[in-house]
């Protein structure tokens, strides 16, 4: 079934972007791009600076200069989401004043989120599958898995109260189809098995400049148009979009041609909440859940796919 979009526009297309290697000079170059094309969309962030040895490079809401960048965006009309606490793993104590600051900055609305490889990372890993997916999925990474305890109660690393009080839509499977809605029709959903999290929402495969230019290719997008379907993009604009000040070319051409359509462009809780309200239940099913994992475990295991 075809969705109906607001104004009548022919699909919806955003993006939720982590901030790993994301540095002052990169999000300004690519967000005042995105911000004069005329789209809107969510750009991930770690609202406190790291305490520890960091886990991945980027900037944080420390530096005044980057944190005041992200809020004038946020009057723009982009969405700042939540990409846990800092870069590196954080206790309850840690998280919950993270979350406090994350609202002193951007304001008390719901969070959108994207969990980062923390060990507080909220049902992530082999807690992202169930049954016998998860066995295979345990067996396939032993060794090389990390752990994860958001949701883990006797953990010093939980927060799934604060999670479920305080975040609205979190991201979980992606997939390689530029329609996101056609590989998880049910989004936003609630998963009954993992309680802590609200809404779950899906993305579309584009972690890093080749995957984001071969996602949206010029097949692909008249095709997200054709089917009148939505795109939320899994991506990092610090990887590779920006060298020596200057935006990727065939980025530029393309997001060029996107904005010429007739695409509604706005960030995911937008679309997510547009979604949720077309609902008449959010709760998936023991089907739906086996049919999304079992298709975004057979990717993962052939192509790494987060």
């Amino acid at each position: 079934m075809t969705t109906k979009w607001p104004g009548d526009k022919a699909f919806a297309f955003t993006v939720f972007d982590d901030p790993d290697s994301q540095t002052l000079g990169g999000v300004r170059s690519v967000y005042d791009f995105l911000s004069d094309a005329g789209l809107r969309t969510t750009v991930g962030v770690w609202p406190c600076g790291p305490t520890r040895k960091r886990n991945s490079p980027g900037e944080t809401c420390a530096d005044i200069e980057y944190r005041q960048y992200l809020q004038e965006l946020n009057r723009r009309g982009f969405e700042v989401g939540y990409h846990n606490t800092t870069a590196h793993s954080c206790f309850r104590k840690e998280i919950a004043d993270g979350l406090d600051t994350f609202t002193d900055f951007f304001g008390p609305a719901p969070i959108t989120m994207a969990n980062h490889y923390n060990a507080e990372a909220i049902y992530w890993g082999k807690n992202r599958l169930s049954g016998a997916r998860q066995v295979i999925y345990r067996a396939a990474t032993l060794g090389r898995e990390n752990q994860f305890y958001g949701h883990i109660e006797n953990s010093p690393h939980f927060w799934g109260d604060l999670c479920k009080n305080r975040v609205r839509y979190c991201r979980n499977f992606t997939y390689e189809n530029i329609d996101t809605l056609q590989a998880c029709p049910w989004m936003p959903y609630h998963d009954p098995e993992r309680p802590h999290v609200n809404y779950w929402y899906a993305s579309s495969e584009g972690a890093n400049l080749n995957r984001f230019l071969r996602l949206l290719s010029e097949k692909n997008q008249d095709a997200l148009e054709a089917r009148g379907g939505a795109c939320i993009v899994y991506t990092h604009f610090g990887l590779g979009f920006v060298e020596s000040g200057a935006l990727n070319t065939r980025f530029r051409l393309l997001i060029d041609r996107l904005k010429r359509k007739n695409g509604w462009f706005v960030p995911v809780n937008t679309l997510l909440d547009y979604l949720l309200a077309q609902r008449t239940g959010s709760a998936i099913t023991a089907q739906q859940r086996r049919d999304m994992e079992l298709r975004w475990l057979c990717r993962k295991l052939l192509r790494g796919t987060r």
